[in-house]
């Protein structure tokens, strides 16, 4: 006090906060809401997805007006009913030995998809410590939640940055492997749409009704399928010449190691083979235009429903499939690629969620015990 000023019966003192504890303190709230966030983004994914199945699998069926009208008038229970048996009576047509090759099929083409992803860390070098396992489920439920949803950007980059950095993955690398899987799906794309073009250039024509632009000729289809060959041979020249990066703005595009671009020619077009038998082993003989024919097909509603953004290419796919093939009767070019909706998209989206309950909650497990380990330490100090 100074001098003259009046006595008070109480002092106040005031102390200096200390912005150490003050810091400390939100850190650790930081990481608890970090540690609570993952788990809570999963079960909404969980959800979403469950809720996406339903939908889905009622948009199939409601295609007939009658059905429609059953689905409109009744409850839950009575919808799922009414789906199990419209779904019975399109797929009993179909002989056992072609469900056989369709599962064969869809096999086939998700094995490819883990093999996307192990090319990619083997590019990042990455691949030693990580099993094949590991990253066949990581990419089951990466593929299956971005088929679906369509949103892949979302939904694959969310599942596959939560499974690779628990292994070690930055998440700069884990964009690297998402651009790398994506690059070889593209590839594999452009090689098998480059041989149809070539033998089998009337897949185009047909399109025309639907979009005037591709009414093209066939020496004109022969040649632009001639271009798409040459160039992802030159992809391969240019890995094996060292060619230097390319820049295209911002991005500079490196060329992958010989064994790797390797891996790519032989990975690529597999996953897309395997997708198009599904459908070619679903139709039936009588009017089926053969493989090459299916997989033109499969290849041009399959891009044109990833543009489009559409979840499955609900729609997209049946009207380039039946323009391409007039032939084949349209109940069993729908019944085909329900069955390809099933395997490749419905089930594998049914399965994908116990795998995401499973993870997350070990994931959750691990981050209650470090938060209950950090509170632990705290006290002692």
């Amino acid at each position: 006090m100074t001098d003259g000023a009046p006595a008070s019966s109480e002092e106040v003192t005031i102390q200096p906060v200390d912005s150490r504890s003050a810091d400390t303190g939100a850190q650790r709230w930081l990481q608890r809401a970090r540690a609570w966030f993952w788990p809570a983004l999963g079960l909404v994914a969980v959800i979403w997805s469950l809720d996406l199945l339903y939908t889905k699998l009622q948009r199939e069926v409601a295609t007939d007006p009658a059905i429609r009208k059953l689905l409109e008038e009744g409850g839950f229970w009575s919808d799922l009913k009414v789906i199990a048996v419209s779904i019975a009576d399109r797929l009993g047509e179909i002989p056992m030995s072609g469900y056989v090759f369709a599962i064969a099929s869809t096999l086939v083409a998700y094995a490819a998809l883990a093999w996307y992803d192990r090319i990619a860390l083997i590019h990042l070098r990455k691949e030693k410590g990580i099993s094949w396992g590991y990253i066949a489920l990581s990419s089951f439920v990466t593929y299956a939640l971005g088929h679906n949803i369509g949103a892949s950007v979302l939904s694959g980059g969310m599942v596959r940055l939560r499974a690779y950095t628990s292994k070690g993955l930055t998440a700069g690398e884990v964009a690297v492997l998402i651009v790398l899987c994506t690059y070889t799906f593209a590839y594999g794309t452009l090689i098998l749409l480059g041989l149809v073009f070539v033998f089998e250039p009337q897949v185009v024509a047909p399109l025309g009704e639907l979009i005037p632009l591709l009414a093209l000729p066939e020496p004109v289809v022969r040649a632009i399928g001639l271009v798409l060959l040459a160039a992802c041979a030159l992809y391969v020249v240019g890995s094996w010449l060292h060619f230097p990066p390319r820049r295209i703005g911002k991005f500079e595009l490196m060329y992958p190691r010989l064994p790797v671009v390797g891996r790519q020619v032989i990975a690529a077009p597999l996953e897309l083979i395997g997708a198009a038998g599904i459908i070619y082993f679903a139709l039936p003989e009588q009017g089926n235009p053969g493989y090459f024919i299916v997989l033109g097909a499969f290849l041009l509603s399959f891009s044109a429903g990833l543009l489009s953004q559409v979840p499955g290419g609900v729609g997209v796919m049946e009207a380039v499939f039946l323009a391409v093939m007039p032939t084949m009767a349209p109940t069993a070019v729908v019944a085909a690629l329900l069955v390809w909706r099933l395997l490749y998209l419905l089930v594998p989206l049914g399965l994908s969620v116990p795998v995401i309950l499973y993870f997350e909650r070990r994931q959750f497990v691990r981050a209650a015990g470090a938060a209950g380990d950090g509170r632990d330490s705290s006290k002692g100090g």
